[in-house]
């Protein structure tokens, strides 16, 4: 089960869209959905989960509690429309793209993927770039 949950005046325009989206994305992988919550939020939520959490005073665009279990994904993503906005400002992309591309971005993280080394960021952005092919097909 994908919830979308808005704690700022933000709304999905496509949630089912993207909800399928997601479920695809997952089962392309060999895993099965679980409960996966989104959370929208602006900048100030973000940056107090990410000092209260992870104990980092920055902002960053998406926060991710994994909760998956073997092949079953589930956890809480947290994704600061701020941060989207202008990260698809720096990266000359429309916000949509980069919407997507953090929504992925969390789940990829709980299928294994990592974005801590250059390779792993490499490895990361053409996995992004696989779900969100997978997106404009569906």
């Amino acid at each position: 089960m994908i919830l979308f949950n808005y704690e700022i005046d933000f709304k999905l325009e496509n949630e089912e869209a993207i909800q399928n989206w997601i479920s695809a994305c997952i089962e392309s992988y060999g895993f099965n959905e679980g409960e996966l919550n989104y959370i929208f939020c602006d900048d100030d939520y973000m940056l107090k989960l990410n000092v209260e959490f992870l104990e980092h005073n920055t902002l960053t665009d998406i926060i991710s509690f994994d909760y998956t279990m073997g092949k079953l994904i589930s956890g809480d993503i947290f994704i600061s429309v701020e941060r989207v906005q202008e990260n698809a400002k720096i990266f000359n992309q429309t916000f949509d793209n980069e919407l997507n591309r953090v929504i992925i971005h969390g789940v990829l993280h709980y299928m294994g993927f990592n974005d801590k080394t250059m390779k792993d960021k490499e490895i990361m952005r053409v996995e992004e770039d696989k779900c969100l092919t997978l997106f404009n097909t569906l």
